[in-house]
């Protein structure tokens, strides 16, 4: 399901709301367990559909993608590595 999502969700805003999320998605430290790479930018221009490189928002209304972060794999439909490599973003498999 998360191949739905991703066509424009490189602009993400964070919820506190689990419910409200069209991702949950867990954020892990070994590299080869995640379903994607990610680089967080400071940029909105840098965001770009299925590149990895994602911009967070602080508004609602201009995310393309809302994502709740957990805590617990288990629960996760998402599973992503925090890279500080921007050509390394994407997805992994």
């Amino acid at each position: 399901m998360a191949i739905c999502f991703m066509a424009d969700a490189q602009v993400v805003y964070k919820t506190t709301y689990k419910s409200e999320a069209d991702q949950v998605v867990y954020i892990t430290t070994y590299k080869g367990e995640a379903d994607m790479l990610v680089y967080e930018t400071d940029y909105k221009s840098e965001a770009r559909p299925e590149s990895g490189i994602w911009y967070y928002t602080n508004y609602k209304c201009e995310a393309h993608w809302k994502v709740y972060i957990t805590e617990y794999k288990s629960e996760a439909t998402l599973t992503v590595f925090i890279t500080t490599y921007k050509s390394e973003a994407g997805r992994t498999r």
